[in-house]
């Protein structure tokens, strides 16, 4: 028999295959037995195959090939056109559950326009799919870690509460016959630098109490209390083995303790770590092996290229195939539950015009959450907001940078508003006077010569170039005919990333070395309060940065984050005040490098608000507003915590209230945790009675005494107020 008659026997077999009406093609059955008739139909390098994210089509059984790496950190990410909302560590700062909602909704929206295009052009594959690698749960522990922009800041119950609405925002309408996408809680677990050691750190002597009160907080009540269906497993090691191959971790407490029955996802190549010189190398140059041990450890689906490893290995013995089978089982039922195993006309996802991909509707609702995540640190004698009829010099390395609003893992928007476009839109551009200034940072060099983000040269002697266009520092004459210097700096998703490369002074990998401002900017600031115009600091970073020279220095600080496409239309309404600003920091900012432990000190004494005793620079939970508030006496009665709260002010302002707990014979507990809040409006002269649930689950703490979260007899003390510095907050006592 010729070739050409193989090949049209073959095409022949595989379609009328396909068109067979096996039960797993029945799209009245259930999802769990659709995948049980098909896993029985497999072969073994089938079921391989289809263990990988890279999925290969199988055309004699209908399987269309499908890619499972896909990202929406902040909107539908890496593919081209999507809605480019603010950084997730701004999207924390507006602690707002119910917005964060609606911009995962449309981030959803967005990702299933892009899986619709690509199943009916040329295939699904990385990016285009439905399964996002979503959201990033990890605890912002350090703020030297530069992934923490990914996370939703150091506090767990702040991270669960809006993990929460990513999860049910992406995964859509629960009364619908199919999910919209399947999200996934990363990365399991202990896991928050340093970015440069991720492939061999091992987490060992971490309490029992830090491992569930802190780092695991958010994973366990998410797998809990939403239908999540993915966990991503962590590069690094807990207690001696990878995480992606770690029982304790993936089996014992994620499925037999917490009844996760979704599927784990490994990180890309961290299999490949178990078997690589450099890395954790528990089976040097044996694929076979790891792959074995990350199956029956209780990975499903590898992100990577050592489980293709898995035929030889059941053929070697070294698992049985049974294990794949049960691995397998969560993926296909996966793939049924998004229809992505049905043709497109059944699946009424696949209505969504596509019209709404990026449309104006999505730009609106960036432009709400940028603004809502617009946190003002400091305003000295009201300087702000500034008046729309003065004249203003623009300077600073961020001013006018378009891709530092778009922070990482990000999609690219139709049009980014930049700061300078921003102010521009509100004074016109005859009021504005704009130059870089200055650069972000200075580079590893010791010859006096350093380079910028952008690869060019300069005298490291050089403090300022005036707005002029370029003059030396010390002739900042020009800066007499302006009424306010507003300064945009900060750091850059260009200098703080996921296993970056970066050559600048006090960074490295992707992590930093320094909290503190690099000193190219911290130099030009204090030339600028040298003009004796007053400063306005707008700090775009992805984490806290220490500054307490330009606190003296300046007059206002608004910490701006990376705010997606419409940040910089969200600073100018805040500047001018347009917007009156409610953000609050999810992350404490530390005074300076002395207030931080050792970096790969993973217990939690001396981290984060909850173990710090020392004095932040601005603590956890502050914010400014142009408004001013007061609160009344709190009632706790019936499971709730009802708060008056009065706008003293003569302005309408949004005020987030904030409820922490402390058991008092705790001694070697957290200072206080966060256990509720509620962002409000209030309009000038008015009261609103606040109601914050304190159920339960609100104000169970852990109980050293018994290993678990429980609510032990004893004396309690609520804190509620505007922010968690003790000192502003009022106290409610109750006993259990």
């Amino acid at each position: 028999m010729n070739r050409n008659l193989i090949l049209a026997v073959t095409v022949v077999f595989a379609t009328v295959t396909a068109c067979v009406d096996y039960p797993y093609k029945d799209t009245s059955l259930d999802p769990s037995a659709r995948a049980e008739d098909l896993l029985g139909r497999l072969t073994l390098e089938q079921k391989v195959a289809l263990m990988n994210y890279e999925s290969p089509a199988i055309p004699e059984l209908g399987i269309e090939r499908y890619n499972w790496w896909n990202e929406a950190l902040h909107g539908s990410a890496r593919n081209g056109l999507a809605t480019v909302f603010p950084q997730a560590i701004g999207l924390a700062a507006s602690w707002n559950e119910e917005l964060l909602l609606d911009v995962f909704d449309v981030a959803s929206t967005e990702q299933r326009i892009k899986f619709n295009k690509a199943r009916k052009g040329d295939g699904v594959d990385r990016y285009h799919g439905l399964t996002v690698w979503t959201p990033n749960i990890n605890i912002f522990r350090d703020p030297r870690w530069g992934r923490g922009q990914e996370t939703y800041g150091e506090d767990p119950y702040l991270t669960m509460v809006m993990g929460r609405s990513v999860v049910n925002g992406l995964q859509g309408d629960t009364s619908e016959r199919y999910d919209k996408l399947h999200a996934c809680l990363k990365h399991f677990a202990v896991h928050s630098g340093p970015e440069y050691e991720r492939h061999i750190f091992d987490v060992t002597d971490l309490s029992w109490r830090d491992l569930n009160e802190t780092y695991l907080y958010a994973f366990e009540r998410l797998v809990k209390t939403t239908d999540v269906k993915e966990v991503m497993c962590a590069y690094n090691a807990y207690e001696g083995k990878p995480c992606c191959g770690n029982d304790k971790l993936l089996i014992k407490i994620l499925r037999d303790q917490w009844g996760f029955d979704g599927l784990v996802v490994t990180d890309c190549w961290a299999v490949r770590d178990f078997h690589t010189e450099g890395c954790h190398n528990i089976f040097p140059d044996d694929p076979a092996s790891a792959s074995a041990l990350s199956v029956i450890s209780g990975a499903d689906l590898e992100c990577g290229s050592s489980f293709p490893a898995l035929v030889a290995a059941v053929k070697e013995g070294k698992i049985p195939e049974a294990e794949l089978d049960r691995a397998l089982r969560r993926v296909l039922k996966a793939r049924f539950e998004l229809g992505e195993m049905d043709p497109l006309r059944k699946v009424s996802w696949a209505d969504i015009p596509e019209e709404l991909l990026a449309c104006d509707g999505h730009d609106a609702l960036a432009l709400q959450m940028a603004r809502e995540t617009m946190t003002l640190l400091q305003n000295r004698d009201n300087v702000l907001p500034l008046s729309r009829q003065g004249r203003y010099a623009v300077v600073g390395p961020n001013a006018a940078d378009s891709l530092v609003m778009w922070g990482n893992y990000n999609g690219t928007p139709r049009r980014t508003v930049t700061v300078l476009d921003g102010i521009t839109s509100k004074v016109g551009s005859e009021n504005v006077i704009y130059a870089k200034g200055c650069d972000i940072a200075e580079s590893m060099k010791d010859d006096g010569v350093y380079s910028d983000t952008e690869g060019n040269q300069h005298d490291a002697s050089v403090l300022a170039r005036s707005a002029a266009g370029g003059t030396d520092a010390g002739d900042m004459s020009v800066f007499n005919e302006v009424d306010a210097i507003i300064y945009v700096g900060g750091l850059s998703p260009q200098l703080e990333g996921e296993e970056m490369q970066v050559n600048f002074k006090g960074f490295r990998g992707g992590d930093r070395t320094s909290i503190e401002l690099p000193s190219t900017q911290r130099e030009y600031i204090s030339a600028l309060a040298a003009t004796g115009k007053p400063v306005v600091f707008v700090n775009l970073s992805g984490s806290a940065v220490a500054m307490v020279p330009e606190t003296k220095n300046c007059a206002a600080i608004l910490q701006a984050w990376y705010g997606g496409q419409q940040g910089g239309q969200a600073v100018a309404d805040v500047l001018f005040g347009d917007y009156n600003p409610a953000g609050r920091l999810p992350v404490t900012f530390y005074a300076s490098d002395s207030d931080l432990p050792d970096f790969g000190d993973y217990d939690m004494e001396g981290h984060t608000y909850r173990y710090f005793k020392g004095k932040p620079l601005f603590p956890f939970g502050h914010g400014l507003s142009y408004s001013e508030f007061s609160y009344g006496e709190a009632v706790l009665a019936d499971g709730v915590l009802s708060v008056p709260v009065t706008n003293v002010s003569k302005v309408d302002g949004d005020e987030v209230v904030q409820v922490y707990l402390r058991r008092n014979d705790d001694e070697n507990g957290p200072l206080k945790s966060l256990r509720g809040f509620r962002r409000v409006h209030v309009k000038a002269g008015e009261t609103v009675v606040v109601n914050i649930p304190m159920a339960p689950e609100n104000i169970d703490l852990f109980n050293p005494a018994t290993g678990t979260f429980d609510s032990p007899a004893g004396t309690y003390t609520l804190y509620y107020g505007g922010t968690s510095d003790t000192s502003r907050l009022r106290t409610l006592e109750f006993e259990i």
